[in-house]
């Protein structure tokens, strides 16, 4: 996600470059790139390392665009430009494999809020499959590859964890 963070006295603008798995990114904060581990993650807050210093932040309100929110006792607005989707809910085995990989999997956890498919249905590479809520933001997941919807494994109101297959495509 592309954002854009001010409080007080700075902002600075930046964006998720790599997701390397394990909860493992490359960010880049004003043109630096920086290492970003998430420890834990839920409704109310995120523990991260950032360069190898620990951060706590708490969510304060959330909107469609921007987050309000305090990390390590310093208030923050966080503007998103999101393309949260394309990034955290990519396809985990999406290395290597030429495309081979036939699970969509869900990067994070999550609550389905609705599904865009049903088995059979043929998507191409970038077609919404199921919109999750995690930390209080809807998510489009979407195809990794085009293919035919095989085994859906979710229901609406289900909850997804870290990992869970959402569907097969072939």
């Amino acid at each position: 996600m592309d954002y854009k963070v001010s409080d007080v006295e700075k902002s600075f603008e930046g964006k998720i470059v790599e997701n390397l798995g394990n909860n493992d990114y490359v960010i880049k904060i004003n043109d630096k790139e920086h290492q970003l581990r998430i420890l834990s993650m839920d409704a109310k807050g995120i523990e991260f390392i950032l360069d190898q210093q620990y951060h706590k932040a708490k969510y304060l309100e959330t909107g469609t665009s921007e987050m309000n929110l305090v990390i390590d006792n310093v208030p923050v607005t966080l503007n998103m430009n999101t393309h949260f989707d394309e990034i955290v809910f990519k396809n985990s085995g999406g290395g290597g494999a030429g495309g081979a990989q036939l699970a969509l999997k869900s990067q994070i956890p999550g609550k389905v809020v609705s599904i865009a498919v049903v088995e059979g249905d043929s998507v191409k590479k970038g077609d919404v499959v199921c919109t999750l809520e995690s930390m209080k933001m809807q998510v489009a997941v979407k195809a990794h590859k085009d293919g035919a919807v095989k085994n859906l494994k979710i229901k609406e109101g289900a909850t997804v964890a870290k990992g869970d297959v959402i569907t097969d495509l072939e």
